[in-house]
């Protein structure tokens, strides 16, 4: 599935394209996705301008001069493609600009969503509503994760899934940032350090921050709406890497827990 990283690289693909221009056609090429598209998707977009892309979460947003914003999830397989030479199968949703180019949301699995808010309502979009904050903001810290986790007795890893306690974090980038902050992803998250936590709040940053720089990680079919591989699989510590060697000499091991493999080194992780 599409992570924090690669949701971020995908809305910087959109931008240049996207910010500014007026879209001309707005064609939902099922009724579905998830869940329907919004009945009136087309009517309220057509003609709209662009004024400004973002992210929340692993969301992206694309907002208009009409207050309208368009927010769409990629799901398991889900991405844009930019100018495409022709149309195909699992092309859902095609966007057309004043300026010429053809944008289309392709999703084979058909897990992604689209669904449009007005600009003030966003808070209240249902999955907004409980999130934490993002983990790239200044309001996510070693102070704020360890009131977050008092006397909780619930692994870490799960901890920092759960959209609750920090906005958009994935299952490879946790991997990665416990690794690095040498914590074991089965330790309970009410028994974690301050300093610890100051350590793995940096850890988390860098992580992700040094993932958007590479493009995000290419996991089956994510690619970037320009056509380009993420390259930041090749930088993971331990993630996919079971039974390979790391850095400090021991095995990389893998686990699983709630249906998702964890990857560790026992030796680096206390």
């Amino acid at each position: 599935m599409p992570e924090l990283p690669e949701v971020e690289t995908t809305v910087a693909g959109l931008k240049p394209v996207l910010e500014g221009r007026r879209l001309t056609l707005v064609e939902p090429r099922r009724p579905d996705l998830r869940w329907p598209f919004p009945g009136d998707l087309r009517q309220r977009m057509t003609g709209a301008k662009i004024i400004a892309l973002g992210r929340r979460a692993k969301y992206g947003l694309i907002e208009t001069d009409r207050d309208d914003v368009m927010i769409f999830h990629l799901g398991m397989s889900g991405r844009w493609r930019i100018d495409p030479e022709e149309i195909e199968k699992h092309d859902h949703l095609l966007l057309e600009t004043d300026d010429g180019h053809r944008l289309v949301l392709n999703d084979p699995r058909r897990f992604g969503s689209v669904d449009l808010v007005q600009k003030g309502d966003i808070d209240l979009y249902k999955p907004f509503v409980s999130m934490g904050p993002e983990p790239l903001s200044g309001s996510f810290d070693g102070k704020y994760l360890k009131a977050a986790t008092k006397g909780r007795k619930a692994p870490i890893k799960q901890l920092l899934l759960d959209q609750r306690t920090v906005a958009g974090l994935g299952n490879i980038y946790v991997c990665e940032a416990l690794h690095m902050a040498g914590i074991s992803p089965r330790k309970a998250g009410g028994e974690i350090s301050r300093p610890k936590y100051d350590k793995l709040v940096g850890s988390v940053k860098q992580v992700l921050t040094a993932a958007i720089a590479a493009g995000g990680s290419s996991l089956r079919d994510f690619v970037q709406p320009d056509g380009e591989l993420g390259y930041f699989a090749k930088d993971w510590l331990v993630y996919g890497r079971e039974g390979e060697v790391c850095h400090c000499g021991s095995v990389i091991q893998r686990r699983v827990d709630s249906g998702r493999s964890t990857f560790y080194c026992s030796r680096c992780q206390k």
